[in-house]
């Protein structure tokens, strides 16, 4: 929901911004330029959003991974500990 709010603000100031060169009192070659100027720098500006966005994606996957693999150790060491005490208890059951 935040990088929809994020585009749709990018692209409503992308639009106010070409509308107003548009309207501006201007040659055609100046204008032309200043559309040009002005939608390089928002491709540049979404080239950037979109390169942070996928960082944070796979910050977000080597995290899960980290918490799965601890889950996983977790899960295993209680699975030994409890292998122990069954061998431990079925030791005691014999001795009686």
């Amino acid at each position: 929901m935040k990088s929809n709010n994020l585009l749709a603000f990018l692209t409503g100031m992308a639009s106010g911004a070409l509308i107003g060169i548009l309207f501006a009192p201007d040659k055609g070659s100046n204008t032309r330029d200043k559309v040009t100027y002005q939608l390089d720098r928002y491709k540049q500006i979404l080239e950037e959003l979109i390169d942070d966005l996928v960082e944070g994606k796979v910050e977000h996957a080597n995290q899960a991974k980290t918490d799965g693999e601890k889950v996983v150790s977790d899960a295993k060491n209680k699975a030994e500990q409890l292998l122990d005490d069954v061998d431990e208890l079925l030791g005691q059951l014999k001795k009686k």
